[in-house]
């Protein structure tokens, strides 16, 4: 039986095209979407990839698709990347895979983002899932701090017994903010704290939800402003 990330995932590549230049995200959703391009790169589909991490970068090598990076472009046609959290805006959470900043510069960078994601990622209210915040290991502890006095509930991520460390070499501090009423202003806010590298608020990036719910495919579009 097809999952729902998968029917996700395999929804979404039917927007890439020969000639792209493909934003490649992180986690166990758009695993689906790397493997199926892997197998449509084989079938003659002519694409280059720009992971969003080492771990997407050797899934990417192993599947066989062409990987650039931004030494060789300025833009993106399109990246196809999942959400811990969406809302009904499109603004999201991300960073449980700890990929939040190379993410947050591939969407930037992307003239189109999809967001592939399964029923119970689709949220009235964005923060239910912590909130990750990318820092430098210097200092660390003034930034946790700060943190809490925003209300953030802070943790510091761990990987046996030790801080996580980002493909970037940093550390990800997870706050619980429970609800997250004014995502924009926070993610200015945060962003703001010395020794803050990025958070994982994504506002205005995604153009397009894609949404398994169990045999229905729910397709959204970000609304023109």
């Amino acid at each position: 039986m097809i999952s729902e990330k998968q029917r996700a995932a395999e929804a979404a590549v039917e927007y890439v095209k020969d000639g792209m230049i493909v934003g490649l995200g992180t986690g166990s959703t758009t695993e689906f979407a790397v493997r199926k391009l892997g197998e449509m790169v084989r079938d003659g589909l002519a694409i280059r990839g720009i992971p969003t991490s080492d771990v997407t970068k050797k899934l990417a090598e192993d599947e066989g698709i062409p990987l650039i990076d931004f030494s060789e472009t300025m833009y993106i046609d399109l990246t196809i990347d999942g959400a811990d959290e969406i809302d009904a805006d499109l603004n999201m959470i991300k960073g449980g895979g700890a990929a939040l900043l190379r993410e947050k510069i591939v969407a930037s960078a992307s003239r189109a983002e999809i967001i592939i994601v399964s029923g119970q990622k689709y949220v009235k209210q964005l923060g239910g899932f912590p909130l990750p915040v990318e820092v430098i290991p210097f200092g660390w502890q003034v930034i946790f701090n700060e943190l809490e006095t925003l209300g953030g509930s802070p943790d510091l991520r761990l990987k046996q017994g030790q801080p996580l460390l980002t493909d970037q070499g940093n550390f990800i501090i997870d706050c619980r903010f429970r609800q997250i009423i004014a995502a924009t202003q926070l993610e200015q806010r945060l962003n703001m704290i010395p020794g803050v590298v990025e958070n994982g608020l994504f506002i205005g990036l995604c153009s397009r939800m894609i949404l398994a719910d169990g045999e229905k495919i729910v397709v959204r579009e970000r609304k023109k402003r």
